[in-house]
């Protein structure tokens, strides 16, 4: 059961869509409203399929495939999702190990009419297997079909049940298919063991492997809410908290390991043990979901570093053998619906061959059904091998390693024009920027590293045309990437991120518009040096230009033609604005501007309320 305050959610409270009796799948929806299927919204099918254990024989996640075709009747959009065995379908709570619960998730694009049929096979290693045939059909499951109807979605704000599923749309941001906005991300990179929390089920925090490293999110218990969820006996809460104390200061992104085995902390597996490679946890995965579950009407941003340099080898030595299939077979079937993600193949993947990384990649994007963002993490290897029109890859998660993050925005930029040239556009963010020792400090220790960081790592990497940020902390600091359990301990950098979100989102009290960031590229071009330019034209074939000042020196701007510029110089550190007289019929040529805020000053020069009016 997902528990909401003093109230219980109870996954029982289905809607029966088919006529078997003996083995009749239900769906339920959402954690928050689980009697209505909703348009963007998880809806789980549950199957009284074959009664089986974690550490049973046959093994329930290699020797039972199970597949469900969900299809909307009107517009034929037909998604193949893989199933997973699910214990006793409340598992979180009961801590179940065995059961006859099988489930699969949708997130629908669309609402009205749908159907849905069940393929369940049995056989040896079938799970595995890249043959469509493989084991053999299990009545009385395999077959079983219905129907049911989805709503409309009614979510707004920053619920991305409201925005609908974020995309790869071919351009260097990504997409939401339902609101038709951009993607501008800040968040966390830090800590990476973000999931060894104690509240989990599992003995990895008795296990003598870096126990000490186990967290409790102590620090965010206050911001857990009632009606929030929580598992078992109020467990969750410090983490859902952290997750409220995130959102609460506009940061729309976090990301975390999943399987840390034989790395920096030892803590993160979706095993039943370390150093088992073939049984899931399943109660561990099924409160890992309530956190990502909840993330999504949070409007967080899901970042799955799939693996780490430490154990880039661990399975089948690299290759996509069975123990790399499950796993990544398991991370789809579980938490592939969720609306804005992306599979990183590793973080600071260095040893890897190119076949063996094109093959993760492959693997992906021929069994998500939703096709999510592909990334790798750099370290030494600059994983330039992966470039090209054919590549399954749709970007780049970007790491630096100077201490004053001068490196974010020629590092960036490079990638960008690195990829387009190759022949496919990547959508590049910059997800460690900084080095690993020092990076984003602690505000009572930050010295100068949240002004570098603002100046040259946030703003660094949107002037290069990169799509956000993720923050690393450093090592050689309190709060670092591994025994962070407090995010207030940046408390003071996050209104820089914020801020810059604003201004390209367009939210604050100017009544600006978003600015056409899909189609805005680094235009050093057209600003005198050493300042920066990222220039493009919106739908209706305005100009758009900004300009981060990097002198405090009169500077001049190349700008287009244009009937119409609005001016304004945004403080990029309090997030004040100037607005300066309009520029009329401009006939093309050299603008001279000087920043009333110096290195800290941001210029817009857009047409930005045409279609808004002016807010109060």
């Amino acid at each position: 059961m997902l528990c909401t305050g003093k109230f219980r959610l109870s996954p029982i409270a289905f809607l029966l869509i088919c006529g078997f009796v003996s083995a009749s799948p239900e769906l339920a929806g959402p954690f928050d409203s689980p009697e209505r299927l909703i348009q963007w919204h998880k809806i789980t099918l549950t199957l009284e399929g074959p009664q089986a254990s974690e550490n049973g024989t046959p093994n329930p996640f290699t020797d039972y495939r199970m597949y469900v075709v969900f299809k909307h009747e009107k517009s034929g959009l037909k998604y193949r999702v893989p199933g997973y065995f699910a214990a006793d379908g409340d598992s979180a709570n009961s801590s179940a190990q065995n059961g006859n619960k099988w489930c699969a998730h949708l997130c629908p694009d669309k609402h009205g009419k749908w159907t849905y049929e069940i393929s369940f096979r049995k056989g040896k290693n079938a799970a595995v297997s890249e043959k469509l045939e493989a084991g053999k059909p299990l009545a009385p499951y395999h077959g079983i079909s219905g129907r049911f109807k989805v709503v409309p979605s009614d979510k707004s704000g920053r619920d991305f049940r409201g925005k609908g599923r974020l995309e790869y749309v071919g351009k260097t941001f990504l997409k939401f298919a339902g609101s038709g906005e951009y993607f501008i991300k800040q968040g966390t990179d830090a800590p990476e063991n973000f999931l060894a929390y104690e509240d989990f089920d599992g003995n990895f925090k008795t296990d003598g492997r870096k126990d000490h490293l186990v967290k409790s999110w102590s620090a965010h218990a206050k911001d857990w809410d009632s009606g929030d969820p929580y598992w078992q006996d109020k467990k969750g809460t410090e983490i859902i908290g952290a997750i409220n104390y995130l959102a609460g200061e506009g940061l729309n992104a976090f990301s975390f390991i999943p399987m840390n085995i034989k790395g920096d902390d030892r803590n993160v597996f979706p095993y039943t043990d370390y150093n088992e490679r073939f049984r899931m946890d399943c109660s561990k995965l099924a409160q890992w979901e309530i956190v990502f579950e909840y993330a999504d009407k949070k409007g967080m941003f899901l970042h799955f570093k799939t693996q780490e340099t430490e154990n880039e080898l661990l399975l089948d030595g690299g290759d996509l053998g069975k123990q790399r299939k499950l796993y990544y077979r398991e991370l789809i079937a579980r938490f592939s619906h969720h609306l804005a993600i992306n599979w990183n193949l590793g973080e600071e993947v260095n040893n890897a061959s190119t076949s063996q990384k094109k093959s993760w990649a492959e693997y992906f994007f021929q069994n998500d059904p939703y096709h999510h963002h592909i990334v790798i993490h750099n370290m030494g290897n600059p994983h330039h091998d992966l470039m090209g029109e054919g590549s399954r890859l749709t970007g780049m998660s970007v790491q630096t390693n100077k201490p004053d993050f001068r490196n974010v925005y020629p590092r960036v930029k490079s990638y960008i024009q690195k990829a387009k040239k190759a022949g496919k556009v990547w959508a590049v963010a910059c997800d460690e920027p900084g080095d690993a020792q020092h990076a984003l400090r602690p505000d009572n220790d930050a010295g100068n590293s949240h002004d570098d960081a603002r100046r040259n790592a946030i703003w660094g990497t949107f002037m290069a045309g990169g799509w956000g940020n993720e923050w690393y902390f450093g090592y050689k600091h309190a709060h670092s990437d591994l025994t962070c359990e407090d995010f207030r301990s940046r408390d003071a950098f996050w209104n820089c991120c914020r801020i810059a979100l604003d201004f390209f989102k367009g939210e604050n009290r100017s009544g600006r518009m978003a600015l056409p960031v899909e189609n805005m590229q680094c235009r050093e071009d057209l600003v005198s040096k050493p300042n920066r330019c990222l220039y493009g034209k919106d739908n209706e074939g305005r100009n758009c230009l900004v300009v981060q000042a990097l002198t405090e020196k009169e500077f001049a701007v190349k700008a287009p033609s244009e009937k119409l510029y609005k001016a304004g110089w945004l403080n990029s550190k309090t997030g004040e604005w100037k607005i300066l007289s309009d520029i009329e019929k401009h006939k093309g040529g050299m603008l001279k501007f000087k920043s009333p805020w110096g290195i800290d000053g941001i210029l817009l020069l857009y047409d930005w309320s045409r279609r808004f009016p002016q807010k109060e």
